[in-house]
């Protein structure tokens, strides 16, 4: 684990860090409190497809939790995504995703993006754990603290693996995707997952059909989750969607010692 940059802006650390997994570069971010000391909950966030672990979303999201609830958050980037590629591969995933996301080609997978979404989790899975394990290490995480999991779309497609295959995890939050034709993996997986989920789905989503959004939800394992269904496409989640994330976590995860949950009410 090496730290390449470090700023604090508004209250907010942002540490740039890499690792070394199976020979390969694994760029990282990790988000926490200005001065932050001792040990807090982790929220960990994937993100989306032909996106980055610093997309404008997800750091602000971070730097919020940092801010209300004194969290840590921990992104890195997806194989074949972010820092990991050159700036023209990036554009054309964005133009394909992009393309599919908005209806304007075929979203079905096809055997080789199921092969391809395979791939990319097999390599991704190992590659959380291993960040996770290197954050742990840090005073202001510690070991023993609460962790949940956030990611939408390709988050879930590779989070609900993941999850399923990590026992440190608290709670998650999924969404905007479904139950693949012919992954059998997938759906073990997400029966595999007993912690408390929540699952935003919009019902016009042209990457994730309804019947896919209902059987990914029905088939967590879980006791305790919830499923929100919102109109419009992919792009379309509505911004009070968040509010419902915050008031998630803080009830699984608490808050850091000395945070006011300011948006908990």
């Amino acid at each position: 684990m090496a730290f390449t940059r470090e700023r604090a802006v508004d209250g907010v650390v942002e540490r740039l860090f890499e690792l070394t997994v199976d020979g390969e570069r694994v760029p990282a971010v990790i988000w926490a409190p200005e001065g932050a000391a001792g040990p807090r909950p982790l929220v960990l966030m994937g993100h989306g497809g032909s996106q980055h672990k610093k997309i404008g979303g997800l750091a602000s999201r971070a730097k919020t939790y940092a801010r209300r609830f004194g969290y840590a958050t921990l992104a890195i980037d997806a194989p074949g995504h972010g820092d990991r590629i050159r700036r023209e591969e990036a554009l054309a995933n964005m133009r394909e995703v992009g393309a599919r996301v908005t209806g304007q080609t075929s979203s079905a997978w096809t055997p080789e993006r199921l092969q391809l979404m395979a791939e990319r989790t097999r390599r991704a899975v190992p590659e959380w754990k291993a960040a996770l394990d290197a954050v742990q290490t840090l005073d202001f995480v510690g070991p023993d603290g609460p962790v949940g999991y956030w990611g939408v779309s390709m988050g879930t497609a590779i989070g609900v693996p993941f999850v399923a295959d990590e026992p440190r995890i608290t709670c998650a939050l999924f969404g905007l995707a479904g139950l693949r034709p012919n992954a059998p993996a997938f759906e073990a997986a997400a029966r595999a997952i007993t912690i408390p989920v929540e699952f935003v789905f919009q019902w016009e989503d042209a990457v994730a059909s309804r019947e896919h959004g209902l059987a990914l939800f029905n088939a967590f394992g879980s006791a305790e989750k919830t499923m929100h269904i919102n109109p419009g496409g992919h792009l379309d989640m509505p911004a009070f969607e968040s509010a419902s994330w915050e008031r998630f976590f803080v009830r699984h995860l608490g808050v850091a010692a000395g945070a006011q949950a300011l948006a908990a009410e």
